[in-house]
């Protein structure tokens, strides 16, 4: 990805996801008119001259792009709300594997290491096990550990189940909108209360 910057903070979280957006508004172009066979040959093959991974194929360019949307969207919720006690979070975009986790955070003796991931409901389960899998094998030690997704992929209504540490943060990369499923806050004054979320508003 052309973005070159990895940590993320309330200084320059709007202007970082205000160029990713702006540098998607050409994309697509290419394909205009085309159908059929012509369109999905195009899709897999054709490589984007622009945007923020030039020469890859619109089919995985559009697979990276909508996950970095999530944790773009995801982060800054989680930044202006303050729900974890992180004043940046080091991510990973695209395919990059450089730190081991997806999102990662360090606070004095708290850590946060997460997965993200944007998915079609039909796979959010396998998607899900496999993410659930990872945190759980390198992630025991972390102070908290968050699954981060498009709300989209699952129903208004999910409630995940409760374990320690961990936290599910539904992100609406149309809306804005971010959720914490269950909220930290609440988890930390009311153990009793373990399925409820935090609701973030939409920031402009």
């Amino acid at each position: 990805m052309q973005q070159i910057v990895r940590v993320l903070n309330s200084e320059n979280i709007d202007v970082i996801t205000s160029d990713f957006h702006a540098s998607l508004a050409s994309i697509g172009e290419s394909i205009q008119g085309k159908t059929g066979v012509a369109l999905f040959t195009a899709l897999k093959r054709e490589k984007l001259v622009g945007g923020p991974y030039p020469g890859v194929s619109l089919f995985e360019a559009a697979n990276r792009i909508m996950s970095d949307l999530v944790i773009l969207g995801g982060v800054s919720g989680l930044l202006k709300e303050r729900l974890f006690p992180f004043i940046s979070y080091t991510v990973e975009f695209g395919n990059e594997n450089n730190n081991g986790f997806d999102i990662r955070a360090t606070s004095g003796n708290e850590t946060l290491v997460g997965e993200a991931f944007n998915v079609a409901p039909s796979f959010f389960q396998i998607k899900k096990g496999s993410a659930l899998k990872k945190l759980r094998r390198d992630g025991s030690d972390a102070t908290y550990r968050i699954l981060m997704f498009n709300d989209d992929a699952v129903s208004q209504s999910y409630s995940p189940k409760p374990e320690n540490g961990l936290h599910h943060v539904l992100v609406g990369v149309e809306s804005g909108n971010v959720q914490v499923r269950p909220n930290p806050s609440i988890e930390l004054t009311c153990p009793g209360k373990p399925g409820h979320a935090a609701h973030v508003k939409r920031y402009t």
